[in-house]
């Protein structure tokens, strides 16, 4: 297949065209910092119109990444770059597709499971799951969720009607390397820092990278499947659980907890959000589950067993 990877140079794009690219897949990459790569590597500012467009005619498949990262504080001027960075590269993305004489036959668009409100129970699946804030979510954690919102509508009012819409409600991708979210919580975990954040009962959602280049090939593969889906483990656990599995996985004894002024100092210092690590993100892959897929790793325990020896 030829599929076109656009923002594709962060950790999330990395890992799929290195694996798409192994088994032979045609990878064509469109993103505002080209580099030397084993496959192709096209420029673009995200937001306007130009030669790129062309690997996006003929292509089997478009992969929509493009984002400013979220780990950042939440400025007004990062608010806007956050937004404006989705809804512009979204917008012409289909602009793209619009004008293209063979347009891509699906279009797999990133979204996040933070578009779900922060709740305990029940878990959020498509069709029952919350999008809003929550009762009892500060009301600063409300710009992620409109932000959400605001990135699903750009790809769902796109002219394309011969290209299938899937839009990706993705938890936190779990794969080896310094620069993606375990690698980070492994070098917590590493120091004694992994222990409860805040009381530890919010829910982690996550998939293991194995399985979310899985779900994505699913996903390519059955024509029946559009508008969106959650792709995380089908078993989120509370915060204080999935992070005892981890130490039990890196071999570390000591986890020291951090409350949520202790989160705030350090959110601050940082230069990221709370929000990161006290919002519940309870999420479910009902549609995927429903769908016939089967996830290699199931269960954290495992999958970050699994995890630690690759990356050890």
């Amino acid at each position: 297949m030829k599929i076109v990877l656009a923002g594709g140079t962060g950790a999330i794009g990395e890992l799929l065209a290195r694996a798409w690219h192994a088994r032979g897949d045609e990878i064509v990459v469109i993103t505002r910092r080209p580099h030397l790569a084993k496959w192709e590597m096209l420029a673009w500012d995200g937001r306007s119109p130009g030669s790129w467009m062309e690997a996006i005619d003929g292509a089997d498949v478009l992969v929509n990444l493009a984002g400013r990262s979220v780990n950042c504080r939440y400025t007004t001027s990062n608010r806007k770059a956050m937004l404006d960075s989705r809804v512009d590269s979204t917008r012409v993305l289909g602009e793209a597709i619009g004008r293209a004489t063979r347009p891509p036959r699906v279009w797999l668009q990133s979204s996040t499971a933070t578009i779900y409100e922060h709740r305990y129970a029940p878990a959020n699946d498509e069709a029952t799951g919350v999008v809003g804030i929550g009762a009892d979510a500060p009301d600063a954690w409300r710009f992620s969720i409109e932000v959400a919102k605001a990135w699903e509508a750009a790809c769902v009012t796109a002219d394309t009607p011969q290209t299938r819409k899937v839009l990706l409600r993705s938890a936190m991708v779990m794969s080896p390397g310094k620069d993606g979210i375990f690698g980070t919580l492994l070098r917590l975990a590493r120091r004694g820092l992994a222990g409860p954040a805040g009381d530890g009962k919010q829910y982690v959602s996550w998939i293991h990278g194995t399985d979310f280049i899985a779900a994505l090939d699913f996903l390519i593969a059955r024509d029946g499947l559009a508008g969106a889906v959650n792709v995380s483990s089908p078993n989120p656990l509370p915060n204080a659980a999935f992070m005892a599995d981890l130490r039990r996985a890196a071999n570390v004894r000591i986890g020291l907890p951090a409350t949520a002024w202790m989160l705030e100092a350090g959110a601050f210092v940082m230069g990221t959000e709370t929000e990161l690590l006290l919002k519940s993100r309870r999420v479910v892959p009902a549609r995927l589950l429903e769908a016939g897929f089967a996830f290699r790793y199931p269960d954290w325990p495992e999958a970050a067993e699994q995890l630690c020896r690759e990356s050890a």
